[in-house]
């Protein structure tokens, strides 16, 4: 395998940290690398590092020579002036762009819903994060860098993103290296994992599964400070154990090693249990929701929903943006009220709520964490124990340092944290979390949903964490954007073939759009045979571009390895480039005037 890019011996210091101690660390060809680890630990620094965006203290990086890479951090900024289209293919000509299926393809899995003429300044910031991250992958890279990509995305969004980049490029080729905190995702997409931590990087085999089972076996051998990750681990792998049997063929060795560490693990969750805690705290009655209607604008959004939770039910609730999965958490709250049909809350029913923006905080601002949790109950009960609030705290990633640290000081991790600490606190017995993973690291995300276990009561989660969704929900709910809500039986992969078959039936594309000609005149449309032949036509210019393209690429290759003071030899090799420009205008000219026949249809 070719190596693409390295660190040798790489150490960087902040004024007050230590991030990197002589780190040495390659990537190579096929090589697909998940980076985790706690928040601050250098994540987002070692992409910089190694982009050659920032500079080492000691040691150094070294690339290939010719190496293409592209860096998605989470600082890019987009000229605010130009169009969505000039953001993403530049000058680059609509019938080159448009004749590349990978382009294409690109445009309608992250800008579908988006017109492409409208300027960038008026795009909200999710919008703005999909237009930069459509602008790195229409490009032909050896290695794609990416930090935190799932952002902003929905769960169709992180599906497409997840298949484009298994396909983008042969077994053996190309590279990709990506922070973030969707499990999911990382073992959908990573054969590598490396965990950033203590100024040092463990590489481990495999996605999430297969690194959560290899650290487990590492802090299992450590020292008896560890104890308390190695129960929070084995609880992790029960869960891929148990709860998740087709995540478990991830890791390329056999699961059968964790039996014995699990042996003597319950099961994640005594659901029997739990929802006989549950009446008793809330009694038979939860939430009933008939017939609901809810209008805005002369809207509807809401249109006949039904849906009834009772003790100890867990539901997750996804659905495209802008469907109402928010408006519908409002009308439960009873912080909206419905234009039509009936909402019942039971009588001892204490709703609790995770917002997104964590505003709830701000009136504690000048406060410190201590004083805050201070105000609260000495003890929690979790899994019919009871646990101080100091170790919440701990548990939660909050050091005895931090507990000092103003509010206002915090990040939005922490404020995250510490507000679901204060909802826990609170005791509710209906627990609603919209979007709860936003800013929160792997092992945090693990802690939480370790709580979530043992927690007796009604819960509603929103989320686009396919990881988080499966492993506290127990039932999946969508809302399609047609105002009804409609169950999920067959969970988040139901969903994703549900949104597939109503985007085909609509024929929506927003590569369509993109290439419509306002003033053109109206062209007479095709029908019976004359319609089938250019639709196969149509497909045929399109396999003809994506060889051409392997070609092209295999070439390439050829050109790269090829002795360079062989003169001829490399006069003939730019003979066959020639001959593969002419080939593909000539496609991407019978493509463009076949589409536009079926424009008109």
């Amino acid at each position: 395998m070719a190596h693409l890019l390295g660190a040798e011996n790489v150490s960087l210091e902040f004024p007050t940290k230590k991030v990197f101690d002589g780190i040495t660390i390659g990537v190579n060809d096929g090589d697909r690398i998940g980076i985790v680890g706690r928040n601050g630990d250098g994540k987002s620094t070692l992409l910089k590092l190694l982009a050659k965006r920032m500079q080492p203290d000691d040691g150094r990086i070294t690339h290939r020579n010719s190496l293409t890479f592209g860096l998605l951090d989470q600082a890019d900024v987009i000229d605010p002036g130009q169009t969505i289209g000039q953001s993403v293919v530049g000058d680059t000509s609509e019938h080159i762009w448009a004749g590349n299926p990978k382009i294409r393809d690109v445009i309608s899995g992250l800008l579908n819903d988006l017109d492409w003429n409208k300027q960038v300044g008026e795009l909200s910031g999710g919008q703005r994060r999909r237009v930069g991250l459509a602008k790195l992958l229409v490009q032909d890279l050896d290695i794609v860098m990416l930090d935190e990509p799932t952002n902003h995305l929905d769960i169709e969004g992180v599906a497409w993103l997840a298949q484009h980049l298994k396909n983008r490029w042969s077994n053996n080729a190309g590279g990709l290296i990506v922070v973030t905190h969707d499990r999911w995702f990382l073992d959908e997409v990573c054969n590598l994992t490396w965990e950033v931590h203590d100024g040092v990087i463990e590489p481990f085999e495999g996605g999430y599964a297969a690194y959560i089972l290899q650290r487990n076996e590492r802090d299992r051998s450590a020292a008896a400070s560890e104890a308390r990750r190695q129960n929070l681990m084995r609880k992790e792998l029960a869960w891929l154990r148990r709860g998740a049997p087709a995540r478990t063929t991830k890791p390329k060795f056999r699961m059968d090693a964790a039996a014995e560490l699990i042996a003597n693990e319950p099961e994640p969750r005594d659901r029997v249990a739990l929802s006989k805690l549950a009446t008793q705290r809330l009694g038979k009655d939860v939430l009933d929701i008939e017939n609901l209607n809810y209008s805005i604008d002369g809207r509807e959004l809401l249109h006949d929903v039904t849906w009834r939770l009772g003790p100890g039910d867990r539901f997750g609730l996804v659905g495209v943006n802008g469907a109402g999965k928010t408006t519908l958490l409002k009308l439960i709250q009873g912080g909206l009220q419905p234009t039509g049909g009936l909402i019942k809350r039971g009588k001892t029913v204490n709703i609790a709520t995770l917002s997104q923006e964590v505003r709830e905080l701000d009136e504690f601002a000048d406060e410190r964490i201590f004083s805050l949790i201070a105000r609260e109950k000495s003890f929690f009960v979790v899994d019919k124990k009871e646990v101080g609030i100091g170790q919440l705290v701990e548990q939660l990633g909050f050091t005895q340092a931090q507990l000092q640290t103003p509010i206002s000081d915090l990040s939005g991790g922490q404020k995250r944290r510490l507000q679901f600490l204060r909802l826990l606190f609170g005791e509710p017995n209906v627990l609603i979390l919209d979007e709860p993973t936003n800013d929160l690291d792997t092992d945090i995300l693990a802690a939480m949903e370790d709580l979530l276990d043992g927690w007796p009561g009604t819960l509603i989660v929103v989320s686009h964490d396919r990881y988080l969704l499966e492993r506290v929900t127990d039932q999946q709910y969508a809302l399609l954007g047609d105002g009804s809500l409609r169950h999920l039986p067959g969970g988040v992969d139901q969903y994703l073939e549900l949104r597939k078959h109503s985007l085909s039936a609509h024929g929506s594309s927003a590569t369509v759009r993109a290439t419509e000609k306002s003033n053109g005149a109206e062209k007479p449309r095709l029908t019976g045979a004359a319609l089938r032949d250019a639709e196969k036509n149509l497909s045929r210019i399109e396999r003809a571009l994506e060889k051409l393209s392997t070609d092209e690429a295999r070439l390439h290759e050829q050109m790269a390895g090829h002795d360079q003071a062989d003169y001829a030899g490399l006069a003939v090799l730019a003979s066959k480039q020639a001959e593969y420009n002419a080939k593909r205008d000539q496609l991407e000219l019978e493509w463009l005037e076949t589409s536009e026949q079926l424009q008109g249809n």
